[in-house]
Order: structure tokens, then C-alpha cells, then sequence
């Protein structure tokens, strides 16, 4: 019944996808990547929460607060609180500005801007290794899902069919199949998490069983000194990564900034399942569950006492989640390559180009898994601090008119540098996040150096006017010829 039930939901979400593209004859680059920057505010919605809401929040979430207790609890949900807020004021300009630069990917949008491709490579290199680890996760939680259920299928068939399923969401209608398959992902997947979380706390004969003292110990519910600054810390670093780091994917897609808006008020909403997951996982200290890997709390716990249908509903939606997130991770992929790497790949061609980079990613992200797993989940430590780079040359682009380019570079290439020494040596930080300094000591090098060496005065994205927009009166800035830098006198803005 478990097998049945997982596999025809996946079945189900490809019918999804072919079904996306339903009335699109031809499909562009821009069509491919952010769906003609057209998606309404209900379908932006779920791309969104797709994108957050993923494997790790039924799987990764429980097991670190039955790990770890209050303190990853108190980081965890704090962050993502802080998030919604500065995403109402920041995503529009996110979305302003790929308007402006015709932009689909995070490097288009840093080299028009400042006009230099140098920086337009360092960033795409800086975003590329971030993402490959983080979407090798992906596969990696679906093996997690599959053998805590003791599904009938292997670690190399799980992987390959979690690759196959991705590419042929993407390889039908690009980022339109990930936003339709996430309405089928979150109905399987809050249903899962509250009948969970509604069943554990009728089994425990009420919530005063299951976070009373008797039940959760004392270790689990308190925190101070350092994990408490670790907390705060995170809060603030990863709140602010959370939208200038990973989000700019979907928010290109958007039709409007008022549609970004609309839908941003609203993410807040599915926070209220994390109640369901907390009450889970301290269940399993009032049950007395024991697991080798945290990572298994969860489905562990759902497998004891929910039905083998049910099981099935949660495994699906605990899988759909994981693919959703690769495939969104190889279609950015796959743009950065064909639109920033390549070399000269004219539009008509990149949307090739993107189809083959992904199948590429998918392929050695899937043998990564299965060979060098713990090699990359040492990499995938480093993802938050490597996204984190990209804050300060977003806030230039957006509020400051004479920050260089190659003050924006050094910048990046100077916080990955202390992000890497810094997770390399572990020096006692008193409890401060690690991507915070990083990312300061990019700010300083970023600001400082312009400081000292003004560059030519560039309009800032929130002075524009929000309509200001191709189609809305203007034409947009025309890409850095390669090769052509911003003190050179050949680079083109329109």
C-alpha cells in the first residue's frame, strides 16, 4: 500500500507537469526560466513555499529539534519569521531589477548593473557552488524517505528516478512544472504533517504529556551563553540570506510587484504547521523512540502509528518536496551556464544549452550521491555562507549609486575566503554565526574600497520607478559584451 500509494502520487505529479504546458506552442529562454515573468500571485505562492518548505522542513526540522533541542527550534522558525517581513520590501526590487536587465539569473542582473563581466563570473561562480551541493541534498533526503520506509527500491534506484522525474518536469515546460506540481506537494504534505502531529498528541493522552518535565529533558527546552548568540545571530544572517541568497529564481517569475507583495503576505501562513512538527518530534521522547539518525525521527514515528495509506500520503509528499527543490536547483543551474559561462550563446540556443546543463548537473549530482556523499555535505555546510556574499552587492545595486564592480567582486571573493577558514579552523566565535563575520567582512571590503575609489555615478534600483519596465515604458539595459569591463569605455547600457 506504501509503495503504491508513493509511487502513483509521483506518477500523478509528471501528469501535473506535462500538463503545465498545456497552450504553450513554443517555449523561449524566458519562457523557460521565469515563465514570461507571468505567474499570478496564487501560482508565485506555491513556487515559493515549494522552494522553502521542502524535504528538510518534514525530514531536516524534527530531527534537529530532537537533536538539538530549543535552540535549533528558536533559529530555525526565527529566521524564516524575519524573512517575510524584509522579503515585502525587497523581493519587488529583486524583481525591479531583473525587469530592468532583462535578467533570469543572479549574475545577469550583477553584470548589467555594474557593467562587468569579471563580476558577472565571480558571482555565477560563487552561486554554482553553492547550489550543486544543495540540490545533491535533494537526492540525498530522498534516500533518507525511502529507507526509513523500507520502500522496495534501492539508494541507486531512488536517485536515479529522483533525477529522471526532475528532468522531465523541466524538460517539459522549465519553471512552470515545479509551480504546478507544489500545489499537489503542499496538499499531500500539510495533510501528513498536522494528521501526524494530531495523532501523536491523542496517543500521548494530550500536549502536557508530551512537553511536560517528565517527558522532554531539561536540556531540550532551555538554552543560553552561546547557543542563544548562535541563535540570534542565525536569525539575523540567514533572514536576509533567505531573499537576497536563494530566492531570486522565483521572484523573477512574478507578473508584478504587486503580485509579489500579494503573495508574500500570505507565506507566513504555512508556518502553521511547524506546531504539528515540534509536537512530533518531542513525542519521541515521550514514547521513548530511539534512532541512530535524527534524520529518521520523524518518518520513524509516522510509520509506527499512522495507517500504510497515510504512510504513503506522507512518504509522497516528503519526496515531491525533495524533487521539487532539485529541479529548481538544476534549472538555476542550468541558467547561470548557458546565460553566464557560455560564452556568446545566442537566446535561441540557450534554452539547449540550459536543457543540456541540467541533465549534466542531474547526472553528476546523482553519482556525487551515490560515491562522495559525505564530501558534499561537508560542502553543503558552506551553502548559507557562499549565498550570504551575494547580500551586500544587492544592497549597492538597490540603494548606493557609486559602488564598483570590482569592489563587489573583491567583496565576494574575499567573504568566501573567510567563510571557508572560518568553517575550516572553527575558532571559537563566542557563538556568532560564522556567515555573519563573512559577510561584514565583505561589506567592508565592498564599501571601503568604492569609498576610496568612487565609481561613475549608476541609478539605484529603488530609485526607479516601479514601472519603469520593458513594456512599461523603458527598454532594458543591453548585456556586458564579454570580455568588456566597467572601466572600459566599450561597455554598452541602453
Amino acid at each position: 500500500m506504501i509503495a503504491a500509494i508513493f509511487f502513483g502520487v509521483l506518477a500523478l505529479s509528471v501528469l501535473v507537469a506535462f500538463s503545465a504546458r498545456r497552450g504553450m506552442r513554443k517555449m523561449s529562454i524566458g519562457e523557460y526560466l521565469v515563465g514570461g515573468r507571468s505567474f499570478a500571485p496564487w501560482l508565485l505562492y506555491f513556487l515559493a513555499v515549494g522552494e522553502v518548505y521542502s524535504i528538510g522542513t518534514m525530514i531536516g526540522f524534527p530531527a534537529g529539534i530532537y537533536a538539538g533541542g530549543a535552540s535549533y527550534g528558536v533559529w530555525f522558525l526565527g529566521y524564516i519569521l524575519l524573512a517575510y517581513p524584509l522579503g515585502y520590501f525587497v523581493a519587488p526590487l529583486i524583481w525591479r531589477a531583473g525587469v530592468r536587465y532583462d535578467a533570469m539569473t543572479v549574475p545577469d542582473v550583477f553584470g548589467r548593473h555594474f557593467r562587468s563581466r569579471s563580476l558577472e563570473l565571480v558571482t555565477a561562480g560563487a552561486v554554482l557552488v553553492a547550489l550543486v551541493p544543495w540540490g545533491q541534498y535533494q537526492f540525498i533526503g530522498m534516500q533518507v524517505v525511502l529507507g526509513a520506509l523500507g520502500l522496495p527500491i534501492s539508494p541507486v534506484q531512488a536517485v536515479v528516478l529522483a533525477g529522471v522525474i526532475s528532468f522531465l518536469y523541466l524538460a517539459v515546460s522549465g519553471v512552470r512544472s515545479p509551480a504546478f506540481v507544489a500545489i499537489l506537494k503542499d496538499v499531500l504534505m500539510i495533510v501528513g504533517i498536522v494528521v501526524a502531529g494530531v495523532v501523536v498528541v491523542v496517543a500521548a493522552g494530550g500536549t502536557s504529556q508530551i512537553f511536560g518535565s517528565g517527558s522532554v529533558p531539561h536540556a531540550q527546552v532551555t538554552m543560553g551563553g552561546s547557543p542563544m548568540v548562535f541563535a540570534l545571530t542565525t536569525i539575523v544572517f540567514q533572514g536576509v540570506t533567505f531573499y537576497l541568497g536563494f530566492s531570486a529564481t522565483y521572484i523573477f517569475t512574478a507578473r508584478s510587484e504587486r503580485a509579489i507583495k500579494s503573495s508574500t503576505v500570505w507565506m507566513p501562513v504555512y508556518m502553521l504547521v511547524y506546531p504539528f512538527l515540534v509536537t512530533t518530534a518531542y513525542f519521541a521522547f515521550a514514547d521513548g523512540t530511539k534512532v541512530k539518525d535524527p534524520n529518521t525521527v520523524f518518518m520513524a514515528i509516522v510509520q509506527d502509528r499512522l495507517p500504510d495509506w497515510l504512510v504513503g500520503v506522507v512518504a509522497a509528499g516528503a519526496g515531491l518536496s525533495g524533487i521539487l527543490v532539485l529541479a529548481v536547483t538544476a534549472l538555476s543551474i542550468g541558467g547561470i551556464v548557458s546565460r553566464n559561462l557560455a560564452p556568446n550563446v545566442r537566446p535561441e540556443a540557450q534554452r539547449r544549452w540550459t536543457t543540456a546543463a541540467v541533465a549534466v548537473f542531474l547526472v553528476a549530482a546523482a553519482v556525487l550521491t551515490l560515491t562522495a556523499s559525505t564530501l558534499m555535505l561537508t560542502v553543503l555546510n558552506l551553502t548559507y555562507y557562499l549565498l550570504g556574499q551575494l547580500i551586500p552587492g544587492w544592497i549597492a545595486l538597490m540603494f548606493f549609486r557609486r559602488v564598483r564592480g570590482w569592489a563587489v567582486s573583491t567583496g565576494i571573493l574575499g567573504g568566501v575566503a573567510v567563510s571557508i577558514v572560518l568553517y575550516a579552523t572553527d575558532p571559537d566565535l563566542a557563538g556568532i554565526n560564522a556567515g555573519l563575520i563573512a559577510v561584514l567582512f565583505n561589506f567592508a571590503l565592498t564599501f571601503g574600497l568604492s569609498r576610496l575609489r568612487p565609481g561613475p555615478s549608476l541609478t539605484p534600483i529603488a530609485a526607479l520607478d516601479a514601472g519603469s519596465a520593458p513594456g512599461a515604458g523603458s527598454a532594458p539595459v543591453r548585456p556586458v559584451v564579454a570580455g568588456r569591463e566597467e572601466d572600459g569605455s566599450t561597455a554598452s547600457v541602453g
